[in-house]
Protein backbone atom coordinates (compact mmCIF):
# COMPACT_ATOMS: atom_id res chain seq x y z
CA UNK A 1 0.00 0.00 0.00
CA UNK A 2 1.04 3.25 -0.88
CA UNK A 3 2.69 5.53 2.33
CA UNK A 4 0.28 8.00 1.61
CA UNK A 5 -2.55 6.00 1.62
CA UNK A 6 -1.49 4.02 5.21
CA UNK A 7 -2.09 7.38 6.96
CA UNK A 8 -5.23 7.90 5.53
CA UNK A 9 -6.95 4.18 6.39
CA UNK A 10 -5.66 1.01 8.03
CA UNK A 11 -6.24 -2.72 6.48
CA UNK A 12 -9.15 -3.31 8.06
CA UNK A 13 -11.07 -0.05 6.46
CA UNK A 14 -9.37 -1.49 2.96
CA UNK A 15 -10.40 -4.71 3.45
CA UNK A 16 -14.53 -3.37 4.61
CA UNK A 17 -13.69 -0.60 1.57
CA UNK A 18 -13.24 -3.07 -1.18
CA UNK A 19 -16.06 -5.44 -0.09
CA UNK A 20 -18.22 -2.76 -0.38
CA UNK A 21 -16.91 -2.09 -3.93
CA UNK A 22 -16.91 -5.71 -4.63
CA UNK A 23 -20.66 -5.65 -3.73
CA UNK A 24 -21.39 -2.73 -5.94
CA UNK A 25 -19.44 -3.79 -8.66
CA UNK A 26 -21.52 -7.51 -8.87
CA UNK A 27 -24.50 -5.73 -9.15
CA UNK A 28 -23.80 -3.50 -11.65
CA UNK A 29 -21.80 -5.94 -13.90
CA UNK A 30 -23.43 -9.30 -12.98
CA UNK A 31 -20.07 -11.04 -13.26
CA UNK A 32 -17.93 -11.44 -10.83
CA UNK A 33 -14.60 -11.83 -12.84
CA UNK A 34 -15.81 -8.15 -14.01
CA UNK A 35 -16.47 -6.55 -11.36
CA UNK A 36 -13.40 -7.72 -9.27
CA UNK A 37 -11.37 -5.95 -12.34
CA UNK A 38 -12.90 -3.30 -12.10
CA UNK A 39 -12.16 -2.89 -8.01
CA UNK A 40 -8.52 -3.78 -8.51
CA UNK A 41 -8.66 -1.02 -11.35
CA UNK A 42 -10.58 1.22 -9.20
CA UNK A 43 -8.20 0.44 -5.85
CA UNK A 44 -4.58 0.78 -8.39
CA UNK A 45 -6.03 4.28 -9.91
CA UNK A 46 -6.46 5.75 -6.49
CA UNK A 47 -3.52 4.13 -4.72
CA UNK A 48 -1.13 5.49 -7.67
CA UNK A 49 -3.43 9.07 -7.59
CA UNK A 50 -3.31 9.48 -3.72
CA UNK A 51 -1.74 12.89 -4.71
CA UNK A 52 -4.33 14.01 -5.86
CA UNK A 53 -7.08 13.50 -3.40
CA UNK A 54 -7.71 16.47 -1.89
CA UNK A 55 -9.86 15.31 1.29
CA UNK A 56 -12.82 17.33 0.00
CA UNK A 57 -15.10 14.42 0.39
CA UNK A 58 -14.26 11.01 2.71
CA UNK A 59 -11.53 8.54 0.73
CA UNK A 60 -14.71 6.35 0.64
CA UNK A 61 -17.09 8.42 -2.03
CA UNK A 62 -14.00 9.03 -3.77
CA UNK A 63 -12.67 5.93 -4.32
CA UNK A 64 -16.02 4.86 -5.14
CA UNK A 65 -16.16 7.35 -7.91
CA UNK A 66 -13.55 6.10 -9.36
CA UNK A 67 -15.06 3.18 -9.07
CA UNK A 68 -18.38 4.43 -10.92
CA UNK A 69 -16.44 5.62 -14.02
CA UNK A 70 -14.55 1.47 -14.51
CA UNK A 71 -17.86 0.31 -14.01
CA UNK A 72 -19.19 3.13 -16.47
CA UNK A 73 -16.39 2.07 -18.98
CA UNK A 74 -17.12 -1.82 -18.83
CA UNK A 75 -20.56 -1.17 -19.30
CA UNK A 76 -20.03 0.96 -22.61
CA UNK A 77 -17.43 -2.36 -23.71
CA UNK A 78 -20.04 -4.54 -23.04
CA UNK A 79 -23.08 -3.66 -24.68
CA UNK A 80 -25.19 -6.52 -23.41
CA UNK A 81 -28.81 -6.27 -24.00
CA UNK A 82 -30.85 -7.10 -20.37
CA UNK A 83 -33.04 -10.48 -19.97
CA UNK A 84 -36.87 -8.75 -19.49
CA UNK A 85 -38.20 -12.07 -18.16
CA UNK A 86 -38.62 -10.72 -14.79
CA UNK A 87 -41.50 -7.84 -16.07
CA UNK A 88 -44.11 -10.55 -15.81
CA UNK A 89 -47.39 -10.66 -14.11
CA UNK A 90 -46.20 -9.71 -10.61
CA UNK A 91 -45.10 -6.63 -11.73
CA UNK A 92 -48.91 -6.06 -13.20
CA UNK A 93 -50.18 -7.22 -9.80
CA UNK A 94 -47.78 -4.87 -7.81
CA UNK A 95 -49.71 -1.86 -9.39
CA UNK A 96 -52.97 -3.30 -8.85
CA UNK A 97 -52.33 -3.77 -5.30
CA UNK A 98 -51.25 -0.16 -5.23
CA UNK A 99 -53.11 1.98 -7.95
CA UNK A 100 -56.59 1.96 -8.87
CA UNK A 101 -57.98 2.15 -12.57
CA UNK A 102 -57.49 5.49 -13.01
CA UNK A 103 -54.06 5.49 -11.10
CA UNK A 104 -54.69 6.93 -7.75
CA UNK A 105 -53.55 5.09 -4.17
CA UNK A 106 -56.07 2.31 -3.43
CA UNK A 107 -57.06 2.85 -0.07
CA UNK A 108 -54.62 2.37 2.69
CA UNK A 109 -51.80 1.91 0.29
CA UNK A 110 -50.72 6.10 0.05
CA UNK A 111 -47.02 6.63 1.31
CA UNK A 112 -46.54 6.99 5.05
CA UNK A 113 -45.41 10.56 6.42
CA UNK A 114 -41.81 9.62 7.08
CA UNK A 115 -40.28 11.08 10.12
CA UNK A 116 -37.32 13.40 9.19
CA UNK A 117 -36.25 11.71 6.00
CA UNK A 118 -32.76 14.42 5.97
CA UNK A 119 -31.73 12.83 9.82
CA UNK A 120 -32.23 9.32 8.31
CA UNK A 121 -29.80 10.10 5.18
CA UNK A 122 -27.02 10.54 7.61
CA UNK A 123 -27.67 7.34 9.74
CA UNK A 124 -25.38 4.65 8.59
CA UNK A 125 -28.17 2.42 9.64
CA UNK A 126 -31.07 4.15 7.32
CA UNK A 127 -28.13 3.15 4.57
CA UNK A 128 -27.98 -0.48 5.71
CA UNK A 129 -31.57 -0.64 5.72
CA UNK A 130 -31.71 1.12 2.11
CA UNK A 131 -29.16 -1.24 0.74
CA UNK A 132 -30.88 -4.39 1.66
CA UNK A 133 -34.15 -2.76 0.03
CA UNK A 134 -32.17 -2.60 -3.19
CA UNK A 135 -31.12 -6.10 -2.87
CA UNK A 136 -34.80 -7.41 -2.58
CA UNK A 137 -35.60 -5.32 -6.09
CA UNK A 138 -35.69 -7.76 -9.48
CA UNK A 139 -32.04 -7.68 -10.50
CA UNK A 140 -33.00 -5.88 -13.96
CA UNK A 141 -34.35 -2.87 -11.86
CA UNK A 142 -31.90 -2.73 -8.92
CA UNK A 143 -28.93 -2.52 -11.86
CA UNK A 144 -30.81 0.08 -13.75
CA UNK A 145 -31.63 2.28 -10.92
CA UNK A 146 -27.89 1.79 -9.61
CA UNK A 147 -26.78 2.65 -13.25
CA UNK A 148 -29.17 5.99 -13.10
CA UNK A 149 -28.67 7.06 -9.80
CA UNK A 150 -25.32 5.95 -8.41
CA UNK A 151 -23.39 5.59 -11.26
CA UNK A 152 -25.53 8.53 -13.00
CA UNK A 153 -25.15 7.61 -16.65
CA UNK A 154 -27.64 9.52 -18.24
CA UNK A 155 -30.96 8.17 -19.54
CA UNK A 156 -30.17 7.66 -23.03
CA UNK A 157 -26.35 5.92 -22.23
CA UNK A 158 -28.52 3.73 -20.35
CA UNK A 159 -30.92 2.98 -23.29
CA UNK A 160 -28.11 2.07 -25.48
CA UNK A 161 -26.25 0.01 -23.23
CA UNK A 162 -29.46 -2.25 -22.76
CA UNK A 163 -31.33 -1.92 -25.81
CA UNK A 164 -34.20 -0.61 -24.49
CA UNK A 165 -36.68 2.14 -25.31
CA UNK A 166 -36.62 5.57 -23.02
CA UNK A 167 -40.00 4.74 -21.32
CA UNK A 168 -39.22 1.38 -20.84
CA UNK A 169 -35.89 2.69 -18.64
CA UNK A 170 -38.79 4.85 -17.47
CA UNK A 171 -40.66 2.67 -16.44
CA UNK A 172 -38.38 0.28 -14.36
CA UNK A 173 -37.43 2.83 -12.79
CA UNK A 174 -40.55 3.79 -11.36
CA UNK A 175 -41.13 0.81 -10.37
CA UNK A 176 -37.90 0.63 -8.64
CA UNK A 177 -38.53 3.40 -7.13
CA UNK A 178 -41.89 2.07 -6.02
CA UNK A 179 -40.51 -0.72 -4.31
CA UNK A 180 -37.59 0.81 -2.43
CA UNK A 181 -39.56 3.34 -1.24
CA UNK A 182 -42.44 0.75 -0.17
CA UNK A 183 -39.38 -1.23 1.46
CA UNK A 184 -38.03 2.07 3.11
CA UNK A 185 -41.52 2.83 4.88
CA UNK A 186 -42.10 -1.12 6.14
CA UNK A 187 -38.32 -1.21 7.04
CA UNK A 188 -37.55 1.96 8.32
CA UNK A 189 -39.76 4.68 8.60
CA UNK A 190 -42.39 2.88 10.44
CA UNK A 191 -40.37 1.31 12.90
CA UNK A 192 -38.55 4.24 13.68
CA UNK A 193 -42.25 5.91 14.91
Amino acid sequence: MAPELQTIVDDAYMSQLRQQMLKFACLQLRDEHLAEDAVQEALIGAIKNIGDFRHRSALKSWVFGILKHKIADVLRQRQRQLDFSELDETETMLEQLLFDSRGHWNAGEQPQHWQSPQQSAVDENFWQIFEACLENLPEAQARLFMMREFIELDSEEICQLHDISLSNLYVMLYRARLRLRECLEIKWFQEAL
